[in-house]
């Protein structure tokens, strides 16, 4: 069973930054796509930005430019490195690792990230 832990989160005025992580457990890390979610109040859980194995990366058009995921193979850990926040960035952030070899899908507990002055 693969466990992922976030950390990082916390209240920024607007035009702050954060940066987020996630430790994974287990041991097919580096061969999944990784990802980082997020659900604001009363709204559904949309994608943000996604990282593979072999470290492509996408991201949502709302994020694009301010936003970077990266990830270290090494630490079993995905970062999301967030810049020029804005209130609409608001809400809790999830980890999700995508194992292409078994197809199976896990999450993390979520991070809540606020933006606001």
């Amino acid at each position: 069973q693969v466990q992922l832990v976030e950390s990082g989160g916390g209240l920024v005025q607007p035009g702050g930054s954060l940066n987020l992580s996630c430790v994974a457990s287990g041991n097919l890390f580096r061969v999944s796509t990784m990802a980082w979610y997020r659900q604001a109040p009363g709204k559904q859980r949309e994608l943000v930005a996604t990282i593979s194995g072999g470290s492509s990366e996408n991201y949502a058009d709302s994020v694009k430019g301010r936003f970077t995921i990266s990830r270290d193979n090494a630490k079993n850990t995905v970062y999301l490195q967030m810049n020029r926040l804005k209130p609409e960035d608001t809400g809790v952030y999830y980890c999700n690792m995508m194992q292409g070899l078994t197809g199976l899908s896990y999450w993390g507990q979520g991070t809540q990230v606020t933006v606001s002055s």
